[in-house]
């Protein structure tokens, strides 16, 4: 065992079960030896002072463990429509590496060339997946510290926002079959994602409190949503079936699995443009917020982990922005004419 110097940096020399082994300290000869003599105390227990073994891992098995973990621990919609996908296109990337070989300089690169072909928020999502799945790898003592943990994510272009005003919920209603209207209401009026009104079931649903408990989400928590008028309404009229436990049948009397196609056609017949079912949700938020909601109601309602999400629902329609405006006419109208004036002027004179 001993201790070299090479360039500016100290090492330690020592064999381990009769293997060879050098390691870099850094500048201190003085840490070197300690970090040595240590090693000679403890090294049937591996405690070297910090010093950790990087294991040799290559990056595509670790990314099919990492998938097997986020199926575990994380909801299903995001584990089979975000990180399978990630973790696919980065084990094409980096496959033959091992986790120890890949730099900070190397993700660069891949965020540059996957930006020819796709848009930053699918870069931004995917580069999310690799820095999880290294904080999965330090945390299980495959490397020591995370490449991905400086690389910045990139600036996105503000996302797509599309909600419905009241006459165009009413056309897209009147052209909607029975089933799918049910949905539809209750979708604009409790702001629940898709995989939520599809597996939501009666035991949720509190007519007598007027709340709905959505379990199972999409950040694996749960919430309660208040029910309105409206939506009470709705509710009250579904029919029971009775064998099964879900509020929402299609009309061949099974669990939504998928409501695209009528929804589709339904929008298309309302001749709206331009809108997707999942845009319901925003509808919800929009209408919210516009009614004076303040954004931690909405976030709470919607289940929103990050007040940004709901941030983006502090935009206000033009026509919402002209129609403010326009109340202050019934403040200025006050000094429009002479005689206004001085009737106002003589309304608010000292006694």
């Amino acid at each position: 065992m001993a201790v070299f110097q090479k360039g500016k940096n100290w090492y330690i020399d020592y064999y381990d079960k009769g293997k060879r082994k050098r390691k870099k300290i850094g500048q201190s000869k003085k840490l070197a030896e300690q970090v040595l003599k240590d090693i000679e105390v403890k090294i049937v227990r591996k405690e070297y002072l910090g010093i950790v073994d990087e294991k040799r891992v290559l990056f595509e098995d670790f990314a099919s463990q990492y998938l097997v973990y986020a199926k575990a621990n994380k909801a299903f919609s995001t584990y089979d429509r975000r990180d399978r996908y990630s973790a696919a296109h980065l084990k094409s990337a980096f496959e033959g590496k091992y986790l120890f070989d890949i730099t900070a300089e190397m993700i660069e690169k891949y965020k540059a060339t996957r930006l020819k072909k796709v848009e930053p928020a699918t870069v931004n999502r995917e580069l999310a997946c690799l820095k999880h799945m290294y904080t999965k790898a330090v945390e299980w003592g495959y490397v020591k510290a995370s490449p991905a943990k400086g690389v910045k994510k990139l600036k996105e272009p503000p996302g797509r926002l599309r909600y419905l005003k009241p006459d165009e919920v009413n056309a897209l209603l009147a052209q909607c079959s029975e089933h799918l209207r049910h949905l539809v209401v209750t979708a604009i009026n409790t702001g629940m994602r898709r995989g939520e009104l599809f597996n939501l079931k009666w035991p949720q649903v509190d007519l007598a409190n007027r709340k709905i408990t959505v379990v199972n989400t999409k950040n694996n928590e749960s919430r309660v949503i208040p029910i309105n008028q409206t939506l009470h309404q709705e509710l009250v009229g579904l029919p029971k079936k009775p064998q099964g436990e879900y509020v929402f049948y299609s009309r061949y009397g099974r669990p939504f699995k998928d409501a695209k196609e009528g929804f589709v056609a339904a929008v298309k017949r309302a001749g709206i443009g331009n809108f997707r079912f999942h845009d319901l949700r925003h509808t919800f938020a929009s209408h919210l917020v516009m009614q004076g909601v303040g954004l931690r109601t909405v976030q709470q309602v919607m289940g929103h982990k990050d007040i940004k999400m709901t941030t983006r629902y502090s935009h206000l329609s033009p026509e919402y922005v002209q129609e403010a405006m326009e109340r202050l006419d019934t403040v200025w109208t006050l000094f429009g004419h002479q005689g206004q004036k001085a009737d106002f002027e003589k309304a608010h004179k000292p006694a």
